[in-house]
């Protein structure tokens, strides 16, 4: 396989779009995945942004007894473990 990237893409590879996140109604079934083909630098940004978003509503929603703020803190993390996760197997294919 090639490993020569476009050169707008970061150095650390591109997400490949296996990791998934939230469940579906439906035994096994997810709800969102991963695109394929994103920078991996690009996704490890923007699941840093998730994750201090998630903090920060977790946090709001413990002090001010704002139980939606709590599962939408537990939302992001999900969506920011499934980015991550995608950008490590990118990561290790790119190697």
């Amino acid at each position: 396989m090639d490993k020569v990237l476009p050169e707008r893409t970061g150095t650390l590879g591109l997400t490949i779009g296996s990791a998934s996140c939230l469940d579906g109604v439906i035994q096994g079934k997810r709800l969102f995945r991963v695109e394929p083909g994103n920078c991996c630098d690009h996704a490890i940004e923007q699941a840093s942004v998730l994750m201090d978003c998630s903090r920060r509503a977790s946090f709001i929603g413990v002090m001010d007894d704002e139980p939606v703020l709590v599962w939408a803190s537990h939302f992001l993390c999900e969506m920011a473990k499934a980015l991550m996760d995608d950008a490590h197997m990118g990561m290790r294919k790119h190697r």
